[in-house]
């Protein structure tokens, strides 16, 4: 890994591709608020134009990856149309779900003030919402999750876990009591495996969560 002044540290690069590892509180595009996001901060980093290939939520923390050309965002975005790509996620949830792992499945929509809201009954506009989750650790109130996508929604992870009564720690939008003093919520894009678009190989990013109380209570190897 090698560490910058973005305000994320570089996982992976190569000629194609490369990834970082987004502190909380960085939006990853542009938005309304004119912040530099990383997307800028990557683009003055590489010196060039950067295609942006996922989202990450602006409170989240973890790996975000960028395509280089044109031709590795036409692939990998095909990876993620036909759900090649595995992303596993970390979050820190208030007391413990029901089950140490389930898979969950809700019909989400977003309501217009950018919020999702996970149903289990599917009404019209709305998206059908995959997830599993397994306990891998507690402390004091806190679950740690190891959570992985089946499908990409808006929030999904967000309002998947608080429709089941486990609300990611400091999401105040997604009914947790209390914020995080910097804002950031603990959920943290852990893992992301895909197939490379010329070598064919598999790779595997890992980003290090951030170095806080919290995060550090859990020890995550």
């Amino acid at each position: 890994m090698e560490k910058t002044d973005l305000g994320a540290q570089v996982l992976y690069k190569n000629n194609q591709l490369i990834a970082f590892n987004k502190e909380a509180a960085l939006g990853v595009q542009p938005d309304k608020t004119e912040d530099k996001s990383l997307l800028d901060l990557a683009e003055i980093y590489s010196k060039s134009k950067l295609h942006l290939i996922h989202r990450l939520d602006r409170p989240a923390s973890g790996v975000v990856l960028f395509a280089k050309n044109k031709k590795a965002l036409a692939n990998l975005n095909q990876q993620f149309k036909d759900r090649t790509i595995e992303k596993i996620y970390l979050a820190v949830v208030k007391d413990s779900p029901e089950k140490e792992e389930d898979q969950l499945t809700h019909f989400v929509y977003k309501k217009t003030n950018g919020k999702s809201v996970a149903s289990k009954e599917e009404t019209p506009g709305s998206k059908k919402a995959e997830l599993t989750y397994k306990v891998i650790g507690k402390i004091d109130n806190y679950s740690l999750l190891e959570v992985k996508l089946l499908t990409g929604r808006f929030h999904q992870i967000r309002s998947q876990l608080a429709a089941i009564g486990c609300p990611i720690k400091g999401d105040v939008k997604y009914g947790f009591k209390r914020g995080n003093r910097d804002r950031s919520i603990n959920l943290h894009a852990w893992k992301l495996s895909f197939t490379h678009p010329i070598s064919n190989e598999r790779e595997e990013i890992v980003a290090p969560t951030p170095d806080d109380s919290v995060w550090n209570a859990f020890e995550i190897k």
